[in-house]
């Protein structure tokens, strides 16, 4: 069931969002024993590998993590829009929790009306994924 989600979640990503998105993996609940969890760690990093994304785990419990996954993505999107000198981003996010997988999705498109003064701005928040 994991696999097909996410299967199912880039196949939304690939259909609705730019060519150039940036995507990331995330698993929840890393302060639970590993053989009590729905989903290894082994198999989040391999689907993570197969779609050539980066793959963080953390635990809301205990905070671990969670920073590091927003500054992770924030710097790749600065690293992109710097790289191709583009004027407008997107951000897609999943997030899936277990045993229960729960997930949120959504896309934050960022455009920046004044590249040169580094001005940029959330222009839009939709839900994906039937969450």
């Amino acid at each position: 069931m994991f696999r097909a989600n996410i299967r199912n979640w880039i196949r939304n990503i690939e259909q609705h969002a730019s060519d150039n998105v940036n995507k990331i993996l995330v698993g929840n609940k890393a302060d639970m024993d590993e053989s009590k969890r729905a989903v290894p760690t082994s198999k989040g990093q391999a689907l993570a590998d197969e779609y050539g994304i980066k793959f963080f785990e953390t635990s809301a419990k205990t905070n671990l993590n969670v920073e590091e996954v927003f500054f992770s993505i924030a710097k790749d999107i600065k690293h992109r829009l710097t790289d191709t000198d583009s004027r407008a981003g997107t951000l897609f996010f999943v997030f899936f929790t277990t045993p229960s997988f729960i997930a949120a999705c959504g896309t934050i498109r960022i455009s920046q009306t004044d590249q040169a003064a580094g001005a940029g701005q959330a222009t839009q928040k939709s839900a994906c994924c039937g969450t």
